[in-house]
């Protein structure tokens, strides 16, 4: 894959209670290549937003990163000033919300937005920046005469496209979509993916994709990393993942996952629940799960391993 793009390495996360630090992301590494879309999945709850939030370092209150590195390019963010990190922020690094009423300001107009974000970064005038705003929501497949609409004027799918077309302004490297679709109905789900996927390929981003819809993931990403309770379990291509899981969560969520042309009653769910945070399972979080845990799952760690070219799982019961 060459040099990396993005590189997280040993990244841990705490939110600080009255109870004590919860730890929400858990010693994580990974990385992402450039023009490589890399998707996230893991069940709600897992950590997904928290390590999204941690690599823009955007995380609000009581949460801390508490130990590691995320490299972008040759820039250690975790190591940057505020005013440095603006420099880089939208620059080179972006974000498409989960709820894109989030990320739009309700009152001024979609244009006005888009033109203060070009002007907070670059030094455009007013015309220019409206020209440049037109043709960005040109590009993500809305006309220009929204320009003068405010987001409540929008539908849902427009306004995650007006999102999209934020993140793209300044053309950055790596753009994190932070489950970006979860609110739509599964034919604008799938337009917007697909407009997305084909931006990428025009403008060479890269693109870290967070989900809790494995299938979609599938469809969409080069690689995949599985989250579970904040930690990585599997990381590897989108086929051996897909087609041969090494870890039995991973395994779990794609028997989970509905098929359009299998039987119904293929389907199993996942026996249990997720694990608190605040006192998680000793050993392999999952193995309370699973139903191949051994002795060693309760009470040792397992590390990400490799078990074919590019392909890594935590799990002592993979051979």
């Amino acid at each position: 894959m060459g040099e990396p793009l993005l590189a997280v390495r040993d990244l841990a996360v705490d939110y600080v209670t009255a109870r004590g630090p919860v730890r929400a992301v858990d010693s994580v590494s990974f990385e992402v290549g450039a023009g490589e879309i890399v998707g996230l999945a893991g069940e709600s709850g897992c950590g997904k937003s928290t390590l999204a939030q941690a690599i823009l370092r955007i995380l609000p209150p009581p949460a801390v990163i508490s130990g590691g590195q995320v490299w972008l390019g040759s820039t250690n963010l975790l190591s940057l000033s505020e005013e440095e990190l603006r420099q880089v922020r939208w620059r080179r690094l972006a974000m498409v919300f989960q709820s894109a009423m989030d990320a739009l300001n309700p009152v001024i107009t979609i244009g006005e937005q888009i033109v203060d974000t070009l002007r907070a970064h670059t030094a455009v005038d007013e015309a220019q920046g409206r020209a440049r705003a037109a043709l960005l929501l040109e590009r993500v497949g809305i006309g220009p005469s929204h320009l003068d609409s405010y987001a409540h004027q929008l539908s849902g799918g427009m306004r995650q496209r007006v999102g999209i077309a934020l993140a793209l302004a300044l053309e950055p490297a790596l753009v994190i979509l932070d489950e970006p679709t979860t609110a739509l109905d599964v034919i604008v789900e799938r337009e917007i993916l697909e407009q997305i996927r084909a931006l990428q390929r025009r403008l060479g981003f890269s693109v870290l994709f967070i989900t809790h819809d494995l299938g979609r993931m599938l469809q969409f990403s080069d690689r995949i990393a599985v989250f579970y309770a904040a930690r990585l379990v599997e990381i590897g291509p989108v086929g051996p993942v897909g087609q041969q899981p090494a870890h039995p969560y991973t395994r779990a969520l794609l028997r989970a996952f509905p098929s359009l042309h299998g039987e119904p009653s293929g389907r199993e769910s996942i026996g249990g629940s997720p694990p608190s945070l605040q006192q998680p399972p000793t050993g392999c979080r999952f193995h309370p799960r699973c139903p191949l845990a051994s002795p060693r799952c309760r009470s040792e760690r397992p590390e990400l391993r490799v078990v074919a070219p590019d392909h890594a799982v935590a799990c002592f019961a993979t051979a």
